[in-house]
């Protein structure tokens, strides 16, 4: 999986409609969720588009999420969410700074309030879900 720094380097040299294309290409490239597990249970409320995550624990500890969403756009922005703490332990989410990372980034001058609205909604999820397993 390519690194948050190396995604962030590209999308500084991208113009805006180029930025959209780099998320969306980023959404497509996420490894797919199953439709089943779309469920109420793994929907992410406040987000305007759909959005579902499912948490997986390794054997060797860490967390993988699987997760998806209805809008191209939307779904990049769940794979730059994902770069943060993929396949990375409990611990390791609960002390990374998840908006910090995403602050270079400056999503919300980037796109519709729409389109962001979701993100702590995201990432506040994934945190909970750290904080079962920590």
């Amino acid at each position: 999986m390519q690194s948050l720094d190396d995604i962030r380097e590209e999308y500084d040299f991208l113009d805006p409609d180029d930025r959209y294309r780099l998320l969306i290409d980023l959404g497509r490239a996420l490894e797919p969720m199953p439709e089943a597990l779309k469920t109420e249970a793994t929907l992410v409320r406040g987000c305007s588009a759909s959005v579902w995550v499912y948490p997986t624990r390794a054997a060797d500890g860490t967390l993988h999420f699987l997760a998806d969403s209805n809008a191209a756009i939307t779904k990049g922005i769940i794979a730059l969410v994902l770069h943060a703490v993929q396949d990375r332990t409990a611990a390791a989410i609960l002390a990374t700074d998840v908006a910090a990372a995403l602050q270079p980034f400056d999503l919300s001058r980037q796109l519709s309030s729409n389109r962001t609205q979701g993100i702590p909604n995201m990432i506040a999820l994934i945190r909970e879900t750290a904080a079962r397993y920590a």
